[in-house]
C-alpha cells in the first residue's frame, strides 16, 4: 500500500508518499481500506520529532479515518467485511489501509458521507471524553473554547449548544468569530483585540464561565482561573502557548476550581473503547438528527500531506482539513 511518511524531523516538506507493507491485523481489530483521514494538530508535533508514537503503534501520521472494512480478527464480532466505518486511531491513518481495534470502530454516522465521517473521531472523542466526561458540562452551565474556530473548537460549539449550554469561544479574526456564530455560539471573542477576561466577565455578570476547554496551555493560565466561575473546571488539552508557568494557588481554593488536561493517543485500548461507546450513545443521536455537522475547510489528496499541513500551520482553516486515499 501506499502511506505518507516522515523522512526525518522537519517542516511539511518531510511528508513523502512512499509505497509500505500492508498492516497485519491483531485478533481484536480491523484492517480498514481508507476513505479519508483528518488532519490534527498533534500530527504537526509528531512530524516535527516531538510527539512519539504509542508502542506497537503505526509510524504513519494519522489519529482518525473513515473507510470500508477489508478483514476481520477472530475474536471481532460486531464488524464485518464490506461495513463502511470510522475509527479512532493511535497512528496510521495517513495511507491506503490501516488496522484498528475493534473497540476503537464507530459506524458511519445515518445521513453522513463515508468521507466526512473522517472528520468526527478525534475531535468526538476529545471534547466528549473532557468536556462531558470529565468536567462533566451540564445543560445551563457557560462554556468557554479556545480556538472556537479550530476542528475541535467547531464540534465542541455544536455538541455543547445541542446539550444546553451557553457557549463562548475565543478565535483570531472576525471572520472566524462570524462562523462560530453561525454554528450556534453565543460570545465570540477576538483575542487579539479584546481582553477575553474582561469580556467573559462582563458578558456573566462578574461571574466567570463554568467549564474551560483549553489548547493554549500556560500562556492563558493564569486568565482562564480569572475567567472561571465558583466550582468552575479548566481543561487544558494542548500547548500551543507554552508548557511552564507561575501562578498564584489562592483562586484554586479560593474559588473551589477543579484544573485537569488529558491527551488521548495514549490512553489504554480499553479506556478508549470507554469513550468511543460514550461518543456512539450521546454524540452519535446528534450527528443523525443534524444537530451537529461535520465542518470540513478542504479536502487534499493523500500525495498532498504536506500541503495540509501547511494550511494547518498558517491557522487559516475553520474546522477540519481531510485528505483522502
Amino acid at each position: 500500500m501506499k502511506a505518507i511518511v516522515i523522512t526525518k524531523p522537519g517542516g511539511p516538506e518531510v511528508l513523502q508518499l512512499q509505497e509500505v507493507e500492508d498492516p497485519q491485523i491483531k485478533d481484536d481489530e480491523v484492517l480498514i481500506r481508507v476513505e479519508a483521514t483528518a488532519l490534527n494538530r498533534a500530527d504537526t508535533v509528531q512530524r516535527q520529532g516531538s510527539y512519539p508514537t504509542p508502542k506497537g503503534a503505526s509510524p504513519y501520521p494519522g489519529l482518525e479515518c473513515s473507510g470500508t472494512i477489508e478483514s476481520v480478527g477472530k475474536n471481532v464480532s460486531r464488524w464485518k467485511i464490506g461495513d463502511q466505518v470510522c475509527a479512532l486511531l493511535s497512528g496510521g491513518g495517513y495511507a491506503e489501509k490501516v488496522a484498528a481495534p475493534a473497540g476503537q470502530v464507530l459506524p458511519v454516522p445515518p445521513g453522513l458521507s463515508l468521507k466526512d465521517a473522517a472528520s468526527f473521531p478525534e475531535v468526538a472523542c476529545t471534547v466528549w471524553s473532557t468536556i462531558f466526561m470529565t468536567s462533566r458540562l451540564s445543560a445551563g452551565e457557560t462554556l468557554l473554547i479556545h480556538g472556537g474556530s479550530s476542528g475541535i473548537g467547531t464540534f465542541a460549539i455544536q455538541i455543547a449548544k445541542y446539550r444546553g449550554s451557553r457557549v463562548f469561544v475565543t478565535a483570531g479574526n472576525e471572520e472566524k468569530l462570524a462562523f462560530c456564530k453561525d454554528i450556534g455560539a453565543d460570545v465570540g471573542i477576538n483575542y487579539k483585540t479584546e481582553d477575553f477576561v474582561a469580556r467573559v466577565k462582563e458578558e456573566t455578570g462578574g461571574q466567570g464561565v463554568d467549564v474551560i476547554l483549553d489548547c493554549m496551555g500556560a500562556s492563558y493560565y493564569r486568565k482562564n482561573l480569572e475567567c472561571l466561575n465558583f466550582d468552575g473546571r479548566l481543561f487544558i488539552i494542548g500547548f500551543q502557548g507554552g508548557v511552564s508557568t507561575e501562578f498564584d494557588l489562592r483562586p484554586l481554593v479560593g474559588k473551589r476550581l477543579t484544573v485537569q488536561g488529558a491527551g488521548l493517543r495514549n490512553r489504554s485500548p480499553e479506556n478508549k473503547a470507554l469513550i468511543i461507546n460514550e461518543v456512539e450513545k450521546n454524540v452519535w443521536p446528534a450527528i443523525a438528527e443534524g444537530k451537529v455537522k461535520p465542518i470540513v475547510y478542504i479536502t487534499f489528496p493523500l500525495s498532498e500531506a504536506a500541503e495540509g499541513h501547511r494550511l494547518m500551520e498558517s491557522n487559516q482553516h475553520i474546522g477540519k482539513i481531510l485528505l483522502f486515499s
